[in-house]
């Protein structure tokens, strides 16, 4: 009885002494207020972007993402009826060889993808985010053996679309970098 005594004693000290406040969790989102849909079109490329599916991937990436963490914001692919709308340009594609084998060939490839985005809100036509050197790197290995080639770009290309996906999302729907007018 008296060990209870003691537990509830304890965690009376904790609570009354604020240990409760030191976790709060986002709950509403860093856009301005208006913001309720979100359009998501299509991923440009540029000349050195160019690449097979790569700019689709990034797009469906950021669009699972913030229906995923959006604290209820829609998206939608066409402007018409959006709130503010997330434009995003696959800039560069390169991979590289870093780590060589006995024979002098690579088995070891750098996949580097820089995008450009921008969040604008239609209503007051303005900026909210833009960050125009998004850079994303992941590796993958080449097998020794021919009989068991599997290339490893395309999963390696959806790994860093769902990167990108969460690094801007996060980015941008917790208020980081989203300029907005305070009254």
């Amino acid at each position: 009885m008296r060990y209870f005594r003691y537990i509830f004693l304890t965690a009376v000290i904790f609570a009354g002494s604020g240990f409760t406040e030191c976790y709060k969790p986002v709950t509403n989102s860093g856009l301005p207020k208006n913001i309720k849909v979100v359009a998501v079109p299509a991923f440009q490329f540029e000349a050195k972007g160019l690449r097979y599916r790569v700019e689709s991937r990034f797009t469906e990436a950021v669009s699972r993402e913030i229906i995923r963490r959006g604290n209820g914001l829609k998206v939608q692919s066409s402007r018409t009826g959006a709130d503010a709308v997330l434009e995003g340009t696959i800039r560069d594609f390169s991979f590289t060889g870093v780590l060589l084998d006995n024979s002098g060939r690579a088995r070891v490839y750098e996949v580097t993808i820089v995008v450009a985005v921008t969040i604008r809100d239609l209503a007051a036509n303005k900026i909210l985010y833009d960050n125009q050197n998004f850079t994303f790197r992941d590796s993958f290995e080449f097998s020794s053996d021919p009989r068991s080639f599997f290339n490893e770009e395309d999963p390696a290309v959806e790994r860093m679309a769902r990167a990108f996906a969460e690094s801007a999302v996060s980015a941008f729907v917790n208020g980081m970098g989203v300029r907005e007018d305070k009254k």
